[in-house]
């Protein structure tokens, strides 16, 4: 055996190792002092300030300013109808940068894909350019903001539903990166597992734009309940936290302490719509618009819900010990 030969073939193996253990991207965002943590959660938001999406905007500066947020969370479908154009589309700041202009939100912004954004040029979204024009500006498809109190894994969820593949009807979506879907899906299973099973933080939520569980308009994501539930509640995760139906809702997990939390009223909200079939574990449900707070310090977590008044409508508060029993 040659030595050229031999040397091909060692770099062909790392290379094949190195793809099919590949990590998620990590984000170290330091809490406080290592004692706490703060974000707002907002989700399905971009209409250039209408259906109150700048009231609530208004509102989050508010409630940013109270409690002294580290960061905010998008939980996807950041620009309607159909995504953005490309890097340049004025939807960016139309709906983004001159929509959330409060002192309190000039921090981070770790976004996720919805579907709508798959509907536009997705990888757009993705691109330093943005970062350039708006450096609170971070969405990638997957990656994990690592607060060592707090980790959170965010999930691209659009490519987990079939219909967007098999039924499409007038749309169209931008699967560049993504390339055939189920081996796509089931790497990023693998990723997250792998990374789940690592993590030694206090806390552990996972965020994805699809819900797994929801009585809004677009129900449980059926490809989510059989292939990313049961990740979840194997690795003790502590909330699921996702978008998509434009409502405000917690749900409790049936069979583990998963709680599920959904954020999509950012803007336009559907009134009215919500499904009696499966009403299971529901602990709170509103239809109109609004967001989520979140503080977590070592031993309590923290959920406020607030509509387009400010008012709180809901809190769910959780806690652990300070240390575990051995």
């Amino acid at each position: 055996m040659s030595i050229s030969f031999l040397f091909t073939l060692i770099v062909t193996s790392a290379l094949c190792v190195l793809s099919a253990s590949a990590h998620l991207q990590r984000f170290p965002h330091s809490s406080k002092h290592g004692a706490s943590l703060s974000f707002l959660v907002v989700g399905d938001w971009g209409r250039r300030g209408s259906y109150n999406q700048s009231q609530v905007a208004f509102q989050m500066g508010k409630v940013g300013e109270k409690y002294d947020v580290d960061f905010v969370v998008s939980t996807g479908d950041n620009f309607y109808d159909n995504g953005l154009i490309s890097e340049h589309d004025n939807a960016f700041e139309e709906s983004f940068t001159k929509i959330y202009t409060a002192k309190s939100l000039q921090k981070r912004w770790y976004s996720v894909l919805g579907n709508h954004d798959y509907r536009g040029d997705a990888e757009a979204q993705l691109s330093p350019v943005l970062r350039k024009m708006d450096s609170r500006w971070l969405c990638l498809r997957s990656f994990i903001v690592d607060s060592e109190l707090v980790e959170i894994f965010f999930v691209d969820t659009t490519p987990f539903v079939q219909e967007y593949f098999t039924e499409p009807k007038e749309h169209k979506y931008d699967w560049r990166g993504i390339g055939p879907q189920k081996p796509y899906v089931n790497n990023l299973l693998k990723d997250l597992e792998l990374a789940l099973g690592e993590s030694t933080a206090k806390w552990k939520i996972v965020v994805g734009h699809h819900a797994i569980r929801s009585v809004g308009h677009h129900g449980d994501t059926q490809e989510l309940v059989e292939k990313l539930l049961p990740i979840l509640q194997v690795n003790n995760i502590d909330f699921y936290i996702n978008g998509h139906d434009h409502c405000l809702q917690h749900i409790s997990d049936t069979e583990s302490p998963i709680q599920f939390l959904t954020s999509g009223a950012g803007s336009k909200a559907w009134r009215g719509d919500i499904k009696q079939t499966n009403l299971r574990g529901l602990n709170f449900f509103y239809d109109g618009q609004g967001f989520m707070s979140v503080k977590f310090t070592q031993t309590d977590a923290t959920f406020e819900f607030y509509d387009v008044f400010g008012n709180v409508l809901h809190r769910l508060a959780s806690s652990k010990q300070l240390h575990s029993s051995t």
